[in-house]
């Protein structure tokens, strides 16, 4: 798909994407990027957006950050629901802010959707759920989510292609939409699209050899079981009553089935590493369709990919 654009591309603030699958190397290459040119960065991770969900979610620390400003990190609560619609409208207004104060504004992230609500200035309505009927979905997902699998590809075919078979809370999120519109998710995102936006875009998306990327994959579970990603789930899990969304993320919901007596401790971290390589797969899946995006090779040097980026917005 392409962008249609207002004016002169000429005109528009320049913002910089940087995407990618997980664990490819995006946090360090956009903290340098930030520090060469005078950048502050907007996340477009969906589990960075909530407190106190730090390992698990790839959060960078702050001496990781060098004293960069980052949004978008920390804004909400594990026990509360949160949409695209608002993402969109806090990441709006956090990239108005730096340019505002003269800086370069880089997302960063592999949520394609978060991406996406940007670069196509998506307007995703505000709808009112049935918090029953999603009671309802979630018990039956529990022990047969194949067939919900099913229901939401009979509604929307070609949105069902996005989504994993076991990605419980988007196949919820199609049924729902279409019992409460009477409308699919694609129909409404093809009906709210402006097709002009705001500023001039410009992606890049880092590539790894799938071998490698997948050993990295593997490197960084260790890592986080390691600096304790069972305990923080613990924390979460009896800090706060509810979890409507947060809790089914990825890494977090295995560890959260080894502390419920579901599975062992060595099959929670096996799991970890082959969702987080099948979630990796559908990102590079989801980023290759857009032909808008400059490609980095992730074996090279930060420095190499920077000067890329670099020639690419001057």
């Amino acid at each position: 798909m392409q962008i249609k654009y207002r004016g002169d591309i000429m005109e528009k603030k320049k913002v910089i994407i940087i995407c990618g699958p997980t664990a490819s190397g995006k946090t360090n290459l956009s903290i340098e990027l930030a520090k060469q040119i005078d950048g502050e960065i907007v996340s477009a991770d969906s589990m960075q957006i909530y407190k106190d969900m730090d390992i698990g979610s790839a959060k960078p620390t702050k001496e990781e950050m060098q004293g960069i400003k980052h949004y978008m990190i920390d804004i909400v609560s594990p026990d509360q629901r949160y949409s695209v619609a608002q993402y969109k409208k806090q990441a709006k207004q956090a990239i108005k802010e730096i340019i505002e104060k003269g800086k370069i504004p880089i997302i960063v992230g592999g949520t394609g959707l978060y991406i996406d609500s940007l670069i196509y200035e998506i307007e995703y309505p505000e709808i009112e759920f049935d918090e029953n009927y999603r009671k309802e979905l979630e018990e039956i997902a529990k022990v047969n989510l194949e067939s919900l699998y099913k229901k939401a590809k009979e509604i929307d075919p070609i949105g069902i292609k996005k989504i994993s078979q076991n990605d419980r809370k988007r196949i919820i999120r199609i049924i729902e939409i279409y019992k409460q519109t009477g409308k699919t998710k694609t129909q409404q995102e093809i009906e709210s699209r402006k097709k002009e936006v705001e500023y001039n875009y410009i992606m890049y998306g880092i590539n790894l050899e799938r071998e490698i990327l997948y050993q990295k994959i593997n490197n960084r579970v260790d890592n986080m079981i390691e600096h304790g990603l069972i305990q923080e789930v613990k924390k979460v899990k009896q800090k706060y009553k509810e979890h409507p969304t947060s809790m089914q993320a990825l890494g977090y919901k295995e560890i959260k089935d080894y502390l419920d007596k579901k599975i062992l401790k060595e099959e929670a971290i096996e799991k970890i590493k082959q969702e987080s390589r099948r979630y990796a797969k559908r990102q590079l899946t989801w980023f290759k369709r857009n032909e808008q995006i400059i490609w980095l090779d992730g074996e090279k040097s930060i420095q190499n990919n920077i000067n890329i980026i670099l020639e690419g917005i001057n």
